[in-house]
């Protein structure tokens, strides 16, 4: 088509009534039965479900989830932490936990948390005074080892 100089639409459209002829001639082949092989759809088989685009996401803590650039709130009460989103051809979207279907509404902006006041506790703290028999409160002369307590002092001049 860039090589013919196609620009627009029209003239590409133009471009494909003569083509697609050539192209089916060339590469088509002829089936081997003419009968029709394709089987009937079972029960409980749901295409919509098979045939979209499914993608993982994280429930956050204020079930909330992101999907191509919008916020959506989960209405169910959810204990899991992914959730699989279904982008279906008929541009709907379904979100589901474990095969259950979740309702949900997109929002603008993320909950706020409320913020629980917390009472105010003021606890004043005495200053740590060891016992009357600790070994700080015991008298003991600088220099002297625990070891050397019972041996007499001498002096070294």
């Amino acid at each position: 088509m860039r090589l013919r100089g196609i620009r627009t639409i029209e003239e590409a459209n133009r471009f494909l009534e003569e083509y697609l002829p050539l192209y089916n001639s060339r590469f088509a082949v002829c089936p081997k039965r003419k009968d029709n092989l394709h089987r009937p759809v079972g029960r409980g088989v749901n295409l919509d479900a098979i045939l979209c685009v499914k993608t993982e996401r994280t429930l956050r803590n204020d079930f909330t989830v992101a999907h191509n650039h919008k916020l959506y709130q989960i209405e169910d009460k959810v204990r899991g932490v992914k959730v699989m989103v279904q982008d279906r051809l008929d541009d709907s979207l379904v979100m589901t936990y474990k095969g259950e279907r979740l309702r949900f509404r997109e929002i603008t902006t993320r909950p706020v948390k409320e913020q629980k006041e917390q009472p105010v506790s003021v606890r004043i703290r005495k200053p740590y005074t060891p016992p009357s028999d600790h070994p700080w409160r015991r008298g003991f002369k600088f220099g002297i080892h625990k070891y050397e307590r019972g041996k007499p002092i001498e002096s070294k001049i």
